[in-house]
């Protein structure tokens, strides 16, 4: 045998890397936690984990920082994942911390930014030490700072000056009482790469994903759907057009592009030819300033 029989395709070296780094993570903190909004990174991940662990079960659980603005789709996805997984489903709700006066809702603003009270809540009642989250380093500028292990302080707050080296691929998890260590093993994957190893799993994704008729409103150049967390004004004209979902979030701020991709083989050869990341092209809470994304991750965002 040669070395080359020992080599990996660019999927499969992510593929492994990623794995590595969530079993180090099982390996050395005692209450870790999946973040899971059934969108496509967040899928992605936890085919990995299961991967990670087969035939054993997923050894934590999943939690998804719910908006109340979601697509239908999408928390049917979840659910039904979660069920046909068997793994646990914890649902940290930013409607009750706005209910119990833990975070205002400003009017003409999406339920984003609010989503950081609520997820840091749920990190001290369950006592978690380390969060994974599905973000890539190619989504924007404040995430490509991000290491594999992003300490973050007793107030569950990120200083992007204040990284750790990750040197020979080597993670340092120690943390003080009351820190946890927010765990990023997507960071070297794309937006490419996560579709081209959809295709190669065949991973199931929420339909909104690809291509279908959807109601929508032109707004600041976006395709917005209708939808009851999105007010059409009286100068915007309703269209019916073919559209998909390259990144889902609250529906009030996450829009959709035009496209005619009903499989993952059309939506590479669409996503090949974007000059924008999925981010850029459809969030608008990204838009609200230059730093926008590096506040809120300072604030504690994920």
């Amino acid at each position: 045998m040669t070395s080359t029989d020992y080599e990996l395709s660019n999927l499969g070296v992510l593929e492994a890397e990623s794995i590595f780094v969530i079993r180090e993570v099982a390996a050395e903190f005692e209450r870790p936690v999946l973040l899971f909004s059934a969108g496509k990174d967040s899928v992605v991940l936890l085919h990995l984990a299961r991967k990670a662990f087969a035939p054993a079960p997923v050894p934590f659980p999943v939690m998804h920082v719910d908006t109340g603005h979601n697509f239908d789709e999408v928390i049917a996805f979840r659910d039904a994942t979660v069920d046909k997984l068997g793994v646990r489903l914890l649902v940290a709700s930013v409607q009750e911390s706005i209910d119990s006066g833990r975070a205002r809702e400003l009017p003409g603003e999406g339920r984003n930014r609010l989503q950081t009270v609520t997820l840091l809540d749920a990190i001290a009642e369950h006592r978690f030490d380390a969060v994974f989250g599905g973000a890539r380093r190619d989504e924007e500028r404040a995430r490509a700072k991000e290491r594999m292990f992003s300490v973050r302080d007793e107030f569950g707050q990120w200083d992007p000056k204040n990284q750790r080296p990750e040197l020979w691929s080597l993670f340092n998890g120690r943390h003080h009482p009351g820190e946890q260590i927010r765990v990023f093993p997507l960071s070297n994957w794309t937006e490419l790469d996560i579709w081209q190893y959809v295709l190669e799993q065949g991973i199931e994704l929420p339909s909104v994903y690809y291509a279908h008729t959807r109601k929508v409103v032109r707004r600041d150049g976006m395709l917005m759907a209708l939808h009851p967390a999105v007010t059409v004004a009286d100068d915007e004209e309703v269209l019916e057009m073919s559209v998909r979902y390259r990144t889902v979030g609250d529906a009030s701020c996450t829009g959709a592009v035009e496209s005619t991709a009903t499989t993952p083989v059309e939506v590479i050869a669409e996503v090949e030819a974007s000059m924008l990341t999925e981010r850029g092209a459809t969030r608008a809470d990204d838009r609200v300033s230059e730093a926008g994304m590096e506040d809120r991750k300072r604030e504690g965002y994920f």
